[in-house]
């Protein structure tokens, strides 16, 4: 059970809820990057612009290895914050950030996909820097 760190006791739950909330969302995050990833591998004709449209022009199949890699990093940091562990709302802050400057460089290509995305990364970077500090995993 997530404890309110400042009193020990389970007063915060609304705020644990929230930083579940935030690792839930980043173990999905995870899913749609790494499903996004493999699409892009699989299949590069999945988007309607060719590379040198994009903000940054990169190969589709480098595009597909980074969304896979971030995807199973954010998946993995996802775990870590449902767990409570400190490394993974700090490392739940700074690749998601990464991930929303991902989609951001890749809104030419798929722009309503990107900025749902985009909207989640913002809550869970809310979630995390907000609440995050307000809860750990009690020792056994």
């Amino acid at each position: 059970m997530i404890v309110n760190e400042s009193t020990g006791s389970a007063d915060g739950l609304r705020m644990a809820g929230t930083v579940r909330f935030a690792g839930v969302m980043l173990l999905t995050l995870g899913a749609f990057q790494a499903m996004e990833g493999l699409r892009t591998l699989l299949q590069e004709r999945a988007y309607l612009v060719t590379p040198d449209g994009m903000l940054i022009a990169l190969d589709w199949t480098v595009w597909g290895w980074g969304h896979l890699v971030l995807g199973l990093i954010c998946a993995a940091t996802g775990w870590g914050v449902l767990r409570g562990l400190m490394w993974a709302r700090v490392a739940g802050v700074l690749f998601t950030a990464f991930a929303a400057l991902a989609h951001f460089a890749l809104l030419a290509a798929a722009p309503l996909w990107c900025s749902i995305l985009i909207c989640v990364e913002v809550v869970i970077i809310y979630a995390l820097c907000a609440h995050g500090s307000e809860v750990r995993h009690p020792r056994r």
